[in-house]
């Protein structure tokens, strides 16, 4: 019997960049305002082929409201330092283990269903014993797009994570900053080299139980990226490569990134 694929929808209220991000209001291209825990348990439950979504946290702020809309919660410690840790706390508290975990963190109300479906596709043997443990989508980046990447950095915010990947397709290292370095500045419908890391991840029961179990490594510390503790391990992390059709992907990593989104909502009419 095929065990349940679960998405966790992972959010927390202290923010160092944005204090309870969570419950941010995003306006849509018909005027209708909701929080951005709405917007991204939404996302979630449009991909197809998922049996369950949950939203997974410690705070009885973003439980109320996440109970407000219909989602179900699971509350967890505030011991959870990231969404992975949070997720891996989350899968005891489920009914049964599921076959797949996919954590589609709530900063990415942007992140289109075929995206999370690509990834669950890509590694639907993810739960054999020689299958991929962990894997994460990336989305090619255009001349236009990576500009904005960059202005962010300059700027010193940061637009978003980007990964460079072997050619088995696993990843070789994820930064906030924007790699690699192309050397040149791009067309802005060129195609670029630079690969934008997409905020959701696939595991194993097994891997997540296994991150859990692993002491914060360096360079997760210095970039604060919590898919670098996989790296750091030993534990392969799969890039799945997943195709833009045309829309734009962002990011709500400061409260400057908000009229950004709220501008791609308006122009590709998103409710």
């Amino acid at each position: 019997m095929t065990r349940p694929t679960v998405i966790i929808v992972p959010a927390r209220y202290p923010s160092v960049r944005f204090p309870g991000k969570p419950l941010a209001v995003l306006t849509g291209a018909t005027g209708i305002a909701r929080s951005l825990i709405h917007r991204s348990w939404a996302a979630a439950c449009r991909v197809r082929g998922v049996d369950a979504v949950y939203v997974a946290t410690d705070d009885d702020r973003i439980a109320d409201a996440a109970r407000g809309f219909g989602a179900e919660v699971l509350m967890t410690s505030t011991e959870c330092r990231n969404g992975t840790e949070r997720c891996a706390e989350a899968l005891k508290l489920l009914p049964s283990e599921p076959g797949i975990v996919v954590n589609v963190q709530g900063d990415a109300p942007l992140t289109p269903p075929d995206y999370v479906e690509a990834l669950i596709g890509g590694i639907a043997g993810m739960d054999a014993p020689d299958g991929v443990a962990v894997a994460t989508p990336v989305l090619e980046t255009s001349g236009a797009h990576l500009a904005r990447l960059r202005a962010d950095r300059a700027q010193g915010r940061v637009g978003g994570t980007t990964a460079v990947r072997a050619a088995d397709g696993n990843a070789l290292y994820f930064s906030k900053e924007v790699i690699p370095f192309t050397g040149r500045d791009h067309a802005p419908d060129e195609i670029t080299p630079v690969l934008h890391h997409v905020g959701v991840y696939a595991y194993t029961p097994a891997a997540l139980a296994r991150y859990a179990a692993l002491p914060v490594g360096t360079l997760e510390a210095l970039e604060g990226l919590e898919q670098l503790r996989f790296l750091e391990a030993g534990i392969p992390v799969r890039c799945v490569e997943v195709a833009p059709k045309g829309r734009a992907f962002w990011e709500l990593n400061n409260p400057g990134d908000i009229p950004i989104i709220e501008e791609i909502m308006r122009r590709e009419g998103i409710e």
